[in-house]
């Protein structure tokens, strides 16, 4: 009898079966990152042995303006038509417990944000369709004038600060736009050899655009930090640079 047990064969493991993954990151209160800004890199690692499964970055527009940002949503009802995703497709003998982590928008180092998820994965059970969606807090703060480590003099006082600010998808902030700059705070905190200086609002000039101006009373290092906040929502997105006044 143990010898007849002995001979029957030990149970085949499973055969891996092919498992759709699709994630996506999305700009909390607008639209999908995508190829326009970079993609956001996502990764995927086995949550117990932290093993990279598979990774990439989101490729593919911003998404359906309409549908994402103005059209009431349906209960199972996909806005992610057309929308950027990083696709793959796991190779699953068992289920398996993943940690999905998301860093957007992937090329700008400043703005960039870690955000990250856990799901289980279960061999041909796609996770496919409008996917994963991770949401992605901020806004994308670029300070354009004064530019970095730049030399000037008293003489040429008034400073122009000047600073581009967007959504973490790239979509445009302007006057009594879907993303209204009207109603967000925009200043520069400055900072003169290490001590605060002054607060100086920014007022939004053009599409993306806001702009101010920095009076300085004497020469020395200065150090300026621009961020853009909504109350509405509580993105919020910051930049600095510092520069000399000889």
């Amino acid at each position: 009898m143990l010898a007849s047990l002995l001979a029957l064969p030990l149970a085949a493991a499973a055969e891996p079966e092919p498992t759709e993954i699709v994630v996506r990151a999305k700009s909390k209160d607008a639209k999908f990152i995508g190829t326009s800004m970079g993609g956001a890199m996502v990764r995927i690692r086995n949550a117990e042995s932290g093993k990279i499964l598979a990774e990439g970055l989101t490729e593919g527009s911003t998404g359906n303006t309409d549908l994402i940002m103005k059209q009431p949503h349906r209960r199972h009802q996909s806005i992610a038509e057309g929308a950027a995703a990083f696709r793959t497709t796991l190779e699953l003998s068992e289920p398996v417990f993943v940690t999905v982590e998301v860093l957007a928008p992937y090329i700008k180092k400043q703005a960039r944000v870690a955000a990250q998820t856990q799901v289980w994965l279960v061999p041909g059970k796609h996770l496919a369709g409008e996917g994963l969606v991770v949401e992605i807090p901020g806004m994308v703060v670029d300070v354009l004038s004064p530019q970095t480590h730049r030399y000037t003099q008293m003489s040429d006082a008034p400073f122009d600060i000047r600073a581009n600010v967007v959504m973490m998808c790239g979509c445009p902030i302007s006057d009594g736009g879907l993303w209204d700059g009207s109603k967000m705070e925009v200043a520069a905190l400055i900072k003169k050899d290490g001590k605060d200086f002054a607060t100086v609002p920014l007022v939004l000039e053009d599409t993306n655009t806001f702009a101010g101006q920095l009076k300085p009373d004497s020469p020395g290092v200065y150090q300026l930090l621009v961020y853009a906040h909504d109350p509405r929502t509580g993105n919020t997105g910051v930049d600095q640079v510092s520069f000399i006044i000889k």
